[in-house]
């Protein structure tokens, strides 16, 4: 299960209320490292890396680690979607610097973006000629959660996130290219902030599980406002029985 089961954090920032179940050497990266297999960029959502940092990133991780990149705003939010030549092209060139440690691209869309016939297609199309690696979606708008556009996700090997929580009931579930699941953990009832209940992760453990005999999984905490995704990201791997890549410390602290 290891292999292909991948819990993390949206970003690797480390709390210091957690800092006993993390080596004491090294960058917060190299740290985050010795416990987590997996981990997602949000800041390249906001502004570019340089080649040199990703490079350096991946260098400084074992080799089964993976990074998740999330797409800019400015393809997501301020594009929509249309024309990302110029900004995909710079994001592809940078985040290539990640090697063999490059993970799936994120592609989170704005509440406000409904599914487009012309411009959702054209846009996954584009980027399929570009980059063959995994690719996730996460849209909000209720207009995503249809047969066609399901269909275009799968026809472009594009998989639906299922985040938490969910703008519609179909958000809770993966959806799109059945290879990649991937699991994006907002925080609720507080999005960012609350940390989840024991009997959720729990119950998120077993289908995670069941998830990893057909695809490779991916599960995200982003409740990092108070640093409850660490807690429950330690939680969730003690709970899949995954140890860290090297290093061993006590069972997972209590979130709260």
């Amino acid at each position: 299960m290891r292999d292909n089961v991948r819990i993390g954090c949206a970003g690797w920032s480390l709390p210091s209320r957690h800092a006993e179940y993390f080596p004491i050497e090294g960058s917060h990266l190299q740290r985050y490292a010795e416990r987590f297999l997996a981990v997602e960029i949000n800041s390249s959502f906001y502004r570019p890396h340089r080649p040199a940092t990703y490079a350096r990133w991946a260098a400084s991780v074992p080799d089964a680690f993976r990074f998740a990149v999330k797409v800019p705003k400015e393809i997501t939010h301020t594009r929509k979607l249309a024309d990302p030549a110029e900004p995909l092209a710079r994001l592809l060139s940078e985040c290539a610097n990640l090697g063999e440690k490059l993970g799936p691209l994120l592609v989170q869309l704005p509440p406000s973006l409904a599914y487009d016939t012309a411009v959702a297609p054209a846009f996954f199309a584009h980027l399929r000629e570009r980059f063959a690696g995994a690719v996730v979606c996460e849209p909000r708008h209720p207009t995503w959660f249809t047969e066609d556009a399901e269909h275009m996700l799968v026809s472009f090997h594009v998989a639906r996130v299922a985040a938490d929580p969910a703008r519609v009931p179909a958000a809770a579930e993966p959806g799109g290219w059945p290879a990649t699941v991937y699991y994006r953990l907002h925080g609720s009832p507080r999005i960012y902030y609350s940390a989840y209940e024991a009997e959720y992760l729990d119950r998120l453990a077993l289908i995670l599980a069941a998830a990893a005999h057909t695809a490779d999984v991916w599960c995200i905490f982003d409740n990092t406002a108070l640093d409850a995704a660490t807690a429950d990201a330690l939680g969730t791997l003690a709970r899949l029985g995954i140890p860290g890549p090297s290093f061993t410390s006590p069972g997972p602290p209590d979130p709260r």
